[in-house]
């Protein structure tokens, strides 16, 4: 089952319960800012520092991020909507700026919150002005219930040892932001189980929702933007029939 609703998750997602909130929503305002004030925004170029990288031609394509960047208030309200409405873990994709408040945000409703695990996709978000290093890394926040069961009558505390890191290219994909569906996989695996139900209240694309479905959960989620939901929309719908789409790595996941 797969399930992509309109609107905002506050007025669309109250009646849902999941075995897995997963999500990638809009980083910090500090993050959007940065991106947006590039000078590669809209343009073509390439890492040219004198130093580790040179030469390496890394392509920068960098298209303007059309939503707002999230304040800790949005976090705080956002983990607080689905506190009571996830059964199991909360892993959440965000900048280094949000992830403390994720992290804190979560401890708040009594989840057990983990060190924060990068994401690193090699030759992504390079630097090519000012001084210092680039940064290729992402951070995934992860908690889980101090005590309870998973639908199966596991505890989740005996979940198992999990990866410390993710390492995957970044895809272009058909909004800004997209994560790799190779990497939304590997999230949707770890932190879940075959017949759960994973939901993705910033869907965007509709990556996290396909992966969950191509890995044999139900996925439900909602997108704000019309545009964009009717993309993700028709992404979701023609996977099941249509051989050879370029759907931005699914041939990873069908073998």
């Amino acid at each position: 089952m797969i399930d992509l609703r309109l609107g905002d998750y506050r007025e669309t997602l109250g009646d849902v319960t999941c075995d897995l909130l997963c999500v990638d929503a809009p980083y910090s305002a500090r993050t959007h800012g940065g991106h947006d004030g590039a000078a590669t925004v809209g343009t073509h170029g390439h890492h040219r520092s004198g130093h580790g990288l040179s030469g390496s031609g890394f392509p920068v394509d960098r298209r303007a991020i059309d939503y707002h960047g999230w304040t800790p208030a949005d976090v705080r309200e956002f983990v607080d909507f689905f506190a009571s409405r996830t059964r199991g873990w909360m892993v959440s994709i965000t900048d280094h700026v949000l992830a403390p408040v994720w992290a804190e945000a979560m401890e708040s409703t009594g989840r057990y919150v983990f060190a924060p695990i990068p994401w690193v996709a090699p030759g992504s978000r390079v630097r090519l002005a000012g001084d210092g290093p680039s940064s290729w890394a992402c951070w995934i926040i992860v908690g889980r219930p101090r005590t309870g069961e998973d639908r199966n009558g596991r505890p989740f505390s005996k979940w198992g040892t999990l990866p410390g890191a993710y390492v995957v290219t970044q895809e272009r994909g058909i909004v800004v932001g997209n994560k790799p569906l190779a990497l939304m996989a590997q999230l949707v695996d770890d932190y879940s189980r075959p017949g759960d139900t994973v939901c993705d209240p910033c869907a965007g694309g509709g990556t996290t929702l396909l992966a969950a479905r191509k890995l044999g959960r139900d996925a439900i989620g909602s997108e704000l933007d019309p545009e964009t939901h009717h993309k993700a929309s028709m992404r979701l719908g023609l996977v099941e029939d249509v051989e050879g789409l370029p759907l931005f790595g699914t041939k990873d996941l069908r073998a």
